[in-house]
């Protein structure tokens, strides 16, 4: 399918996605980032996709959410009671929530390869890829604090589980801007490089070498992953007790142990 404010590219099981407004420094319109729900969706039920690679067209990976937003905002909001007025609020927000969810509950990886800025919603869409992977002078910065909002699109609630809690609220106290470099001791970014180039290559590669394994293993740990988070070691230990029970004798895992006494790559089906 072809997208207003995304390019999409699918190769040898990766999917390229790339943001599309490279003008406003790919700030997100409602229409955007409506579109960004769909297409998380739809790549997680396509078959020829196992890894996501986000990145951005044009100086910067995103800017957040494009002003046109707030004027919207008020237009689909607007009440003669004020308690219908926010409970619009509410919906409006839980929407865009949902928007940046989509990124989260795709089954198959999502790594984000940042250059530039990634501030407000882009930092929001950032926490909630699988992996990051930033140039050394790319900017994060939680941006809501200076425009006096809460952040509510997911950074304060995945930035504590990526970081620790003090360097979390820094960034969201402060809405201080912190490069891709200074970031990688944090656990935000995952590596840096020199440049956007050296980054997209980088990122592009790892996609692939993950292409390359079992989907339904890969599908298994990050869903067990997530499950793990919100719960205690035992629970856990428990749900993959159940998912290897299940899922463990697969084909993939045949054929597996077949590439390996053979010593050559192993070809799963599709998905």
């Amino acid at each position: 399918m072809t997208y207003q404010y995304f390019f999409l590219d699918i190769n040898n099981f990766v999917a390229h996605v790339r943001f599309n407004n490279a003008d406003k420094a790919n700030a997100l319109p409602l229409a955007a980032w409506h579109e960004l729900r769909h297409l998380f969706e739809a790549l997680d039920q396509d078959t020829e996709v196992r890894v996501v690679v986000l990145s951005g067209e044009g100086k910067h990976f995103c800017s957040g959410i494009d002003i046109s937003v707030f004027t919207k905002l008020v237009e689909l909001t607007k009440s003669n009671c004020q308690a219908r007025t926010n409970e619009k609020l509410r919906r409006f927000i839980l929407d865009l929530q949902s928007c940046v969810t989509a990124i989260e509950n795709c089954s198959k990886p999502v790594l984000a390869a940042i250059h530039g800025s990634c501030i407000g919603g882009g930092l929001d869409i950032a926490t909630a890829c699988d992996m990051r992977y930033a140039t050394d002078n790319a900017i994060f910065c939680v941006k809501e604090i200076d425009f006096g909002i809460v952040a509510d699109l997911g950074t304060l609630q995945r930035l504590p589980r990526l970081v620790s809690m003090g360097v979390a609220k820094e960034m969201a106290f402060s809405g201080a801007t912190y490069t891709g470099k200074s970031l990688v001791n944090c656990g935000l970014v995952n590596a840096a490089f020199a440049t956007a180039e050296e980054m997209l290559q980088a990122t592009l590669q790892e996609a692939a070498t993950i292409a390359e394994k079992s989907p339904l293993t890969i599908r298994g740990i990050k869903q067990v992953l997530a499950y793990s988070v919100d719960h205690s070691i035992a629970d856990g230990l428990n749900y993959v007790a159940t998912w290897n029970s299940a899922m463990m004798l697969s084909n993939d895992m045949q054929e597996t142990m077949q590439a390996l006494f053979a010593k050559r790559k192993p070809k799963f089906e599709e998905n």
